[in-house]
């Protein structure tokens, strides 16, 4: 995280030894709460759990009651855990699950009923985000969103470090989320779980979307936005995608047919793959290693049979050596993808746009938005 967005990011650790691998972490981790507070103070510790804790059987819920129960957790701060083992999923599986934990602990049913609405984004850049809410305020809508990384990991420089950057969403701004008209889940890998789980604590009720990247993606996002608000669309939206328009208009001459392949992670894939076939680009390989059910499909249906020898793929044997041999087979006029396509980019010689997670040899990627019709 620290080399992708060019930001502090930093993570305690419980230092499990081979006594702890035996006897369990629970020691370590009531340690590790009561030094992290003290030293720290935070208002919030996210636990996150490894394999060596999964394996053994760690009990997360029962230690951090004790941790309450011994007065380790100082009154009115909060510590909350989510599943984590490498051996499940991808990291965008751990983002859907410490989103669903945010519901989980914090979110209120009991909350007074409000006309704002929640937004899930899913697992983009704090650029996104801001964006995201910026098209919500134009459109005169109250909106709740989490996680929300802009202004934290994208802080201005201020010649002075905070600890704590002032953006972000509160604790208790999440818990009145239990009140919302609605839940638009943005991204149905990453964001399904934490919506469902608000439906079922709190009775709001959750509509599900793929990433608003493109054109298509987000007139469904701003159109859903208008009909769970009941307000219009204002010129000023209506005249960003007017120039967007007017862009793919003049653009079109030039990546009409073009042979494309994306890798990454499978929200952005399926919007990203959408919008390339609007340009009459051709997505021909779409591959990510997060094991994602019906990705397939969903690609398939962005596609909308416009590209039938398309190759789609995901999962632990979707890689990027798959990825290079079917390039070598039959090679494309441009690759998409983070920093790790470079190396096919520079074998077989294609043109190179830098997308998702990670991108570790570029600068300035995460203060550009790429959803919304500034993004496309």
């Amino acid at each position: 995280l620290t080399r992708h967005y060019k930001e502090p990011v930093m993570a305690a650790t419980s230092s499990f030894t081979e006594g702890t691998s035996v006897f369990g972490g629970q020691a370590n981790l009531l340690q590790a709460i009561e030094t992290i507070f003290a030293v720290y103070n935070p208002e919030v510790i996210a636990v996150h759990t490894t394999c060596l804790s999964e394996t053994i059987g760690d009990d997360l819920v029962q230690i951090i009651a004790k941790a309450v129960g011994d007065g380790k957790v100082p009154e009115g701060k909060h510590v909350i855990h989510c599943s984590t083992p490498s051996y499940v999923g991808s990291h965008v599986t751990g983002f859907s699950s410490m989103t669903k934990a945010l519901v989980t602990y914090f979110a209120d049913p009991e909350a007074e009923k409000s006309r704002q609405v929640n937004i899930i984004p899913g697992w983009v850049e704090p650029s996104d985000m801001r964006e995201l809410k910026c098209l919500a305020h134009k459109m005169g809508i109250e909106v709740v969103m989490y996680p929300d990384t802009s202004d934290v990991l994208d802080a201005p420089q201020t010649g002075k470090h905070e600890f704590y950057p002032k953006g972000g969403t509160t604790v208790e701004q999440i818990r009145t989320s239990g009140g919302s008209v609605a839940t638009l889940g943005l991204g149905i890998t990453a964001s399904t779980a934490a919506v469902d789980a608000l439906n079922t604590k709190c009775g709001v009720p959750g509509e599900m979307l793929e990433l608003p990247i493109g054109l298509q993606a987000t007139d469904r996002f701003i159109d859903r936005m208008r009909i769970i608000a009941d307000v219009k669309v204002p010129d000023i939206i209506t005249d960003e995608r007017g120039r967007l328009l007017d862009m793919i208009s003049d653009m079109h001459q030039y990546v009409h047919g073009k042979r494309v392949a994306i890798f990454g992670d499978p929200d952005q894939l399926v919007s990203l793959t959408e919008f390339l076939t609007l340009l009459d680009m051709k997505p021909v390989y779409v591959v990510t290693g997060s094991p994602t059910p019906q990705f397939e499909k969903r690609v398939t249906d962005a596609l909308g049979g416009s590209v039938p020898e398309a190759k789609i793929r995901a999962g632990a044997q979707a890689d990027m050596y798959l990825m290079h041999q079917w390039i070598k087979k039959e090679s494309v006029d441009l690759l998409i993808g983070n920093t790790y396509g470079k190396y096919i980019a520079r074998d077989e010689n294609i043109p190179f746009v830098r997308h998702g997670f990670p991108i570790l040899d570029r600068v300035g990627h995460s203060y550009f938005p790429t959803v919304g019709y500034k993004g496309a």
